[in-house]
């Protein structure tokens, strides 16, 4: 479903108050030279708020500069990942609501209203989707993060916007349901998406515009990316809906295995005959069904409400 927001140039400077608590994550590696600005402007969006700043063991000062920004700081003996960092976060905040964002600058504090106000609004988490005006967006991510998009609301039978987006707010009592489900790689916000909406839970979508990235060098490469891709779409097929991949594959099998057949009848005249080939299509579509078929029942069991 999606969420109407109020056009940019309309929204109040002034900082709102909410109904709830807000904690505002961002897991950080490496960037001392951005998380300082980002802290501040944050500060500044809600000055309220708890900012949780997750150094996943970075090799800079970026602890040193959070700390001196004015953000409370956990921080990984180790590197675990970015989603691990996210986890942490959740885990530590003490906002009823938690408000995610990246420590590259690339996230603009002006749209912060906008994803609150969706929570305040009943909504249990809010993503910020990114227009085609997002800078330093490539042709290549833009149609991945469409495919990926398709996919996910084919799988969840809901629209979906940018899961790829790092920038979302969400209810922590909620989150947590599902914390054991995040990697702790990449695709946290694919997966905490789809696990909501799986589960039942409202998911709105506000539509904003990324900035680039400020100071520093991007760590995403094409090919990197590519696999990661791969990998994400794997990964949310077996865990959301392998059944609506499964069957039609199954139907197609048994589709083959019934030209299979008639081909093999129109040269060669033989009725009662049954080529090797339909035999093989029709007890491969057969095993392909009851392998989805069970992967299902083991997916939704991991989306079964704890009251």
């Amino acid at each position: 479903m999606s969420l109407a927001i109020p056009e940019a140039s309309t929204r109040p400077e002034a900082p709102r108050t909410y109904p709830f608590s807000v904690s505002v994550v961002i897991p950080a590696f490496n960037e001392a030279h951005n998380i300082g600005a980002v802290v501040q402007r944050v500060r500044a969006a809600l000055p309220d708020a708890e900012i949780l700043v997750v150094d996943d063991a970075s090799q800079d000062g970026t602890a040193a500069a959070a700390l001196a920004a004015g953000a409370r700081v956990e921080r990984h003996p180790t590197n675990r990942g970015n989603g691990a960092a996210v986890k942490t976060g959740i885990r530590h905040a003490s906002g009823e609501v938690v408000l995610l964002m990246d420590a590259d600058g690339q996230m603009d504090p002006r749209y912060i209203p906008d994803l609150l106000g969706g929570i305040a609004a009943g909504y249990d988490m809010v993503v910020g989707a990114r227009t085609r005006e997002t800078q330093g967006d490539t042709l290549a991510r833009r149609l991945g993060n469409r495919a990926l998009d398709a996919l996910g609301a084919y799988l969840v039978e809901a629209e979906v916007r940018d899961l790829t987006s790092g920038y979302r707010a969400m209810r922590r009592e909620v989150i947590m349901e599902f914390l054991h489900l995040l990697p702790n790689r990449y695709s946290y916000p694919t997966t905490s998406t789809l696990s909501l909406l799986k589960a039942g839970y409202c998911v709105g979508f506000v539509s904003i515009e990324g900035q680039r990235r400020q100071g520093g060098r991007s760590s995403q490469k094409l090919l990197k990316n590519g696999v990661r891709f791969g990998l994400i779409i794997l990964r949310i097929i077996s865990l959301f809906a392998p059944l609506r991949v499964y069957f039609p594959i199954a139907l197609g099998m048994f589709f083959l295995s019934l030209l299979a057949y008639i081909a093999s009848v129109a040269v060669n005249g033989v009725w009662l005959k049954i080529p090797n080939a339909t035999a093989a299509l029709f007890v491969g579509g057969i095993i392909v069904f009851m392998f989805g078929l069970l992967a299902e029942q083991i997916a939704a069991l991991r989306f079964q409400r704890r009251e």
